[in-house]
C-alpha cells in the first residue's frame, strides 16, 4: 500500500496532509456536537423547573455550572430578566448567533478540504501525463512499460483527490445539518425559556416570542 501510494508521486503528500486535516477536524465535531455536549436535557429540565417556580437564582448558578451552549443561553435569559420582552429578545438573538456559528465551527475546513482534494488530484493527472508526453518525446511509443509510469502515477493521484473529497463532502453535510437540528433545539428552550421569564415576572408584551436565531 505505501509503494502505492508513493508511485503517486509528490502531489500525494498534499492530498495525505488533507485527508489528516479533515479527519481531525470531523472527529471533533463528532464529539463536540454531541446533544449531552449543547444541549443535556437534564440541565434543560432542571432549570426550567426552577424558572417556573422563579427561583432565579438557583437557576443562575445551575447554568453556571456547566459551560455548554444550553447553559450559556439560559443565563443570558436569566441575566436581562425584568428588561421588555423585545430586549431580552434580542440579547438571545445575539448569543443565539454566537452560539451556532460555534456549532458549525470547523465546517468550512471540511468544506475547503473537499473542494480542494480532487483539485489536487487533477493536479497529480496532469503531472503523470507531462511525465508521460516527456517519455515519449524521448523514447516513441514503442515501449509500453516505459509510459506506464506517468500513466499510472495520473490515474493514482486522480483516485487519491477522489477517495479524499467523497467522505469529506459528506462529513461537511453532516456537520452542518446536525448544527442547524441542535439549534433549532435551542431556539425551543430558548423560546420557553423567553415565556417563563416574561410571564412570571410580569415583564411587558411588548414584542413577539421568539428564541434565538442560527
Amino acid at each position: 500500500m505505501i509503494e502505492f501510494l508513493v508511485s503517486g508521486g509528490p502531489v500525494m503528500v498534499p492530498i495525505g496532509l488533507a485527508s489528516v486535516i479533515a479527519l481531525a477536524a470531523f472527529l471533533e465535531r463528532l464529539v463536540a456536537l454531541r446533544r449531552g455536549r449543547v444541549i443535556p436535557r437534564g440541565l434543560v429540565r432542571s432549570t426550567l423547573e426552577l424558572l417556573r417556580q422563579r427561583r432565579w437564582g438557583d437557576a443562575l448558578a445551575a447554568c453556571r455550572r456547566d459551560d455548554v451552549a444550553v447553559a450559556r443561553v439560559l443565563e443570558t435569559a436569566l441575566l436581562v430578566r425584568g428588561r421588555p420582552r423585545t430586549a431580552i429578545k434580542e440579547r438571545l438573538e445575539e448569543v443565539g448567533r454566537r452560539e451556532a456559528a460555534d456549532l458549525e465551527r470547523f465546517s468550512q475546513v471540511l468544506g475547503t478540504v473537499a473542494a480542494v482534494a480532487p483539485l489536487l488530484g487533477l493536479l497529480g493527472t496532469v503531472w503523470g501525463m507531462i511525465l508521460t508526453f516527456e517519455v515519449i518525446e524521448a523514447q516513441g511509443v514503442g515501449v509500453v512499460s516505459s509510459l506506464a509510469g506517468g500513466i499510472s502515477q495520473a490515474l493514482i493521484t486522480t483516485m487519491a483527490g477522489l477517495t479524499v473529497a467523497i467522505p469529506t463532502l459528506i462529513a461537511t453535510r453532516w456537520v452542518l445539518a446536525r448544527a442547524d437540528d441542535l439549534v433549532i433545539e435551542l431556539e425551543d428552550v430558548a423560546l420557553e425559556a423567553l415565556d417563563l421569564l416574561c410571564a412570571e415576572a410580569g415583564v411587558p408584551e411588548d414584542g413577539a416570542a421568539t428564541g434565538v436565531e442560527a
